[in-house]
């Protein structure tokens, strides 16, 4: 037994997934989260900002006595600030965002869930803040707002930018249309990162769930060297694809495509030989003898770095494994075209 755990490939094997679990970790903790995080951290001093404004200005409303109208600040004023104030002292609250060690001083975890709820909450914040700014205030903000949606045209955001310029002067009129739009900008922007952090929470539980399976291969089958190339065929694959100047993958790509390779690699290595056995000789001798049974050579190697680089040869040849399993589809009898004379 001891002799088992000893093994240097084996022990190998398990520094890497070890390394590869804190990559997972710090790229969800300190690539991911984090600069979302320190964004609503910010956005969440903006707010705070605007509320210490509109306060000063009721408490100088109401401490004018040349203010006949409004001697006292409007009850339903103050408590909308003091709503938002609550919303915004529960974000900042220890816990409710993220995870801490040490009562406020180490921070480790920012779970996207919580992070995608903040953030609604802090755009409920800021629209509770419109409705409560000045008319200049108010101005100001549409004509921003009809500025960001002639930048991204479209019949939406053309009809919203139209109904501004059209309403322009009416504060009563413009405050409203600018609290519409402004939810349905909050609303869209919050489903798509819901969806994107949803994406990437199932892609790194299945690089999670890979390594499980990476490990099990590894020292059941002693498949380490393939699934090494394999994993670093996976990695080359976006990162080929940035050098071409293609379009970054998405951060759920780049965490899963070194597991996928590492797992694909064996696999195919499988598949290759399942082709190339003699009963079937769809691949002939040279892929019988580098496939599954001899993991180690340098043609298996570079087989199993093909199969991490492209998923699609993994695939295809799936399915045309798939299709020499597959029964045959019987044929039905044809008459034959004799005349009766």
């Amino acid at each position: 037994m001891g002799k088992y755990f000893l093994d240097e490939g084996r022990w190998a094997l398990w520094i890497v997934c070890a390394c590869y679990l804190i990559v997972v970790y710090i790229t969800c903790r300190g690539l991911i989260a984090a600069p979302r995080y320190r964004l609503l951290q910010a956005r969440i001093g903006d707010c705070r900002a605007r509320v210490a404004v509109l306060t000063a200005a009721l408490a100088a409303e109401g401490s004018d006595p040349s203010s006949q109208s409004s001697p006292q600040p409007p009850p339903a004023s103050t408590s909308a600030l003091a709503a938002v104030t609550g919303r915004l002292d529960e974000l900042d609250r220890n816990g409710q965002v993220v995870w801490r060690l040490l009562r406020r001083h180490w921070v480790l975890a920012i779970p996207l869930s919580k992070l995608a709820s903040a953030w609604r909450t802090l755009h409920e914040a800021e629209t509770r803040l419109l409705r409560l700014e000045g008319p200049e205030e108010v101005a100001l903000r549409a004509r921003g707002l009809r500025l960001r949606l002639a930048a991204d045209p479209g019949p939406v955001n053309d009809r919203i930018a139209g109904e501004l310029a059209e309403h322009a002067g009416d504060a009563a009129a413009e405050r409203a249309i600018l609290v519409a739009a402004t939810e349905r900008i909050h609303d869209t922007e919050d489903g798509d990162f819901e969806r994107e952090y949803e994406l990437q929470r199932t892609a790194l539980w299945l690089a999670l769930t890979g390594l499980g399976a990476v490990l099990l291969t590894g020292l059941v089958f002693d498949h380490r060297l393939s699934m090494l190339a394999g994993g670093l065929g996976g990695f080359l694959s976006p990162l080929v694809g940035v050098m071409r100047a293609q379009r970054p993958s998405s951060w759920g790509v780049l965490v899963l495509a070194p597991v996928g390779g590492a797992l694909a690699a064996p696999g195919g290595l499988l598949l290759v030989r399942m082709l190339a056995d003699p009963e079937l000789n769809l691949l002939g001798q040279v892929f019988l003898e580098n496939s599954w049974g001899a993991p180690t050579r340098p043609i298996s190697l570079a087989i199993a770095l093909l199969f991490g680089f492209s998923g699609t040869l993994f695939s295809r040849l799936a399915l045309a494994a798939t299709g020499q399993l597959a029964p045959a589809p019987a044929r039905t009898p044809q008459t034959s075209g004799v005349r009766v004379l």
